[in-house]
């Protein structure tokens, strides 16, 4: 099927209820919504599925993840990197996954109009991002996460770093909704931004401007801190690197070639972002290539052996990052109601 020449909007539609089936019948009666049955969530990724739910039209799920996390933060505003059955696993306190918390909430509200359930939601989501403020560096980076005694892992991540920096534009914007003053988040994100764009040595997984990994490539222009030109310029110099003709994006530069759905849709977003909309559009055809016959998208396949990778496994995760890029690609065409064009 080719998504530029027969996947209609109404298609698009009906693929986007069917990955929402899946996330919704995934979740948990308690609200968390993990990778799949009897597995791990985390709390980025049961994020990135709330957002989801709300882009599908079901925004009563989507507060329900949400009031999840109000009901297990930790006293210092973290959560746990990993939960099975809403106990921790993974007692790792991440920065990236304390602060994620705002990206939802502000598309909630977007999508809602529902002022009262922000303003519910607001201590817990302000206690995420001081959490993850006290982990900023003088020279602007936020070190990625510390243990369960407190020892902080003194390494930077561009796309966890990225990420902080869009929660921390979501907060803001939060708190003028609320009519709350927050100027310390928006230094904080000034620094960060200026740390990432002019400073990439201070990150792991970014020497000389080589990157690693694909979302240390893309996530800066995605989030809005490379923009213009030089955003265009940024994605199209490293496209060689890590897109793979006929199948989509590559999660690792190196081989052996790890194609990865979550990745492509991201890039997708990306390219959405700029404008290069017939570029998103061709990602999404390749990537249609990894649905299974349930419907459900594999993670990505190895290639050149056409492997699917992990063997056996269809997260939820993955069905969110497919509804989100399928909702930007709606919007691109003009359909849907522009909320990711105010979102992002």
């Amino acid at each position: 099927m080719s998504l530029k020449q027969e996947l209609t909007l109404s298609d698009m539609e009906e693929l986007i209820q069917q990955q929402a089936d899946h996330i919704s019948q995934t979740q948990l009666p308690s609200g968390l919504i993990p990778w799949h049955q009897n597995g791990i969530a985390d709390p980025w990724d049961h994020v990135e599925s709330a957002i989801a739910l709300d882009a599908s039209g079901r925004s009563e799920e989507a507060a329900r993840a949400y009031l999840w996390l109000r009901d297990h933060q930790n006293p210092d505003g973290s959560w746990w990197s990993s939960y099975i059955d809403d106990k921790p696993q993974d007692l790792t306190r991440d920065t990236n996954y304390s602060t994620y918390l705002a990206v939802g909430l502000w598309y909630h509200y977007l999508h809602t109009g529902n002022a009262d359930f922000i303003a519910e939601m607001w201590p817990t989501m302000e206690e995420g991002i001081n959490f993850a403020l006290q982990l900023q560096q003088p020279t602007g980076e936020v070190h990625w996460a510390s243990d369960a005694q407190g020892a902080v892992y003194p390494v930077a991540v561009i796309a966890s770093s990225s990420c902080v920096f869009q929660s921390l534009r979501a907060a803001v914007r939060i708190a003028r909704l609320l009519g709350l003053s927050k100027p310390e988040w928006s230094a904080a994100s000034r620094r960060l931004a200026r740390a990432i764009g002019e400073r990439p040595d201070l990150f792991q997984n970014s020497v000389d401007g080589q990157f690693d990994y694909a979302m240390s490539w893309y996530y800066p222009v995605l989030v809005g801190i490379v923009n213009g030109p030089k955003a265009r310029a940024h994605i199209l110099e490293k496209w060689s690197d890590f897109v793979l003709d006929g199948w989509g994006c590559k999660c690792v530069v190196e081989e052996p070639w790890w194609i990865t759905v979550a990745e492509t849709c991201e890039l997708v977003l990306t390219l959405n972002r700029l404008g290069e909309h017939d570029r998103a559009a061709l990602l999404l055809d390749w990537i249609l290539g990894l649905r299974d016959e349930d419907g459900r998208f594999w993670t990505g396949m190895k290639i050149p052996e056409e492997e699917i990778w992990p063997p056996a496994q269809k997260p939820s995760w993955v069905s969110a990052a497919m509804i989100i890029a399928l909702t930007s690609q709606m919007e691109a065409r003009g359909a849907r109601n522009g909320l990711f064009r105010r979102f992002l």
